[in-house]
């Protein structure tokens, strides 16, 4: 069976897929910093790894041991990331990099440690977790949607340069899901300073997030994308994994910039 190295494999999206690679026997090196919470998955077989990915020498220790310990690291599923919201003006350059330093350079440091691997075997999937907004954008949400347009366009290039060594590279894009993202990017928007003039567009994007979330589809149509993926001899480039993902790309699409803008305010008034 193929190992898989899974980033933020402590909640969401990478704790689903996890279980359910563990049910059909794969080896599973389950990676995150807050460790305590994979003790289930680390009971049902998954090798656990305390991993920063923000941490050069953290994400090499961990991929060094995934090689030692089996020699091979068939699939990477690059998952670690998450949400903060704010007016793009108003959030702190250090959160803007903060971040970044997660969701695009997070992949990176993971990609540039496990592909020397994967190219010696003439083998290899990556699967890089983006969002829907990696194609569109919404107010207060501008950086968290930067670094998901970047992994959209990174993953897109990273494609073509290895396809000549066998490996495959798949972009998996979910729309709005029941995981712990929105109570975090909620949070950090709570805490946010911010001038008077953006009040009621934060407090309007805050009251739509919390309705949008209490009716969200939960991870497993995700989490079972990410699995065809991996057992798919040709998987796709890209999996829109819930109907929102599908349908509001190609509703901007056909409305275009101005009309979309328009859509998108009305729902946070």
């Amino acid at each position: 069976m193929k190992t898989v190295l899974i980033t933020g494999a402590s909640s969401g999206f990478g704790k689903r897929v996890a279980e359910k690679l563990l049910d059909e026997g794969y080896t599973i090196y389950a990676a995150a910093r807050r460790v305590e919470k994979m003790t289930d998955i680390e009971l049902k077989g998954a090798h656990i790894l305390r991993m920063d990915v923000t941490d050069n020498g953290s994400v090499e220790a961990g991929v060094a041991q995934v090689i030692k310990e089996q020699g091979r690291i068939d699939v990477l599923f690059n998952n670690a990331g998450y949400g903060s919201f704010g007016p793009v003006e108003c959030v702190p350059v250090e959160d803007i990099q903060r971040q970044y330093e997660v969701n695009v350079f997070g992949m990176a440091r993971l990609i540039k440690a496990v592909l020397p691997h994967m190219r010696k075997k003439r083998n290899g999937l990556v699967i890089n977790t983006a969002s829907m907004v990696g194609h569109i954008s919404f107010p207060v949400m501008g950086w968290y949607a930067s670094t998901k347009h970047a992994i959209e366009g990174m993953s897109d290039a990273l494609r073509m340069e290895v396809k000549p060594f066998g490996i495959d590279v798949v972009v998996i894009d979910p729309g709005p899901v029941k995981t712990e993202f929105d109570a975090v990017g909620v949070a950090a928007l709570e805490r946010l300073e911010t001038p008077e003039d953006y009040k009621p567009l934060t407090a309007g994007f805050s009251n739509y997030m919390a309705n949008l979330y209490a009716r969200c589809p939960g991870p497993e149509s995700t989490a079972d994308a990410v699995v065809k993926a991996i057992k798919a001899k040709r998987p796709k480039t890209r999996y829109a994994t819930t109907a929102t993902a599908r349908l509001l790309p190609r509703i901007r699409r056909w409305a275009g910039d101005r009309l979309f803008d328009s859509m998108s305010l009305r729902q946070f008034k």
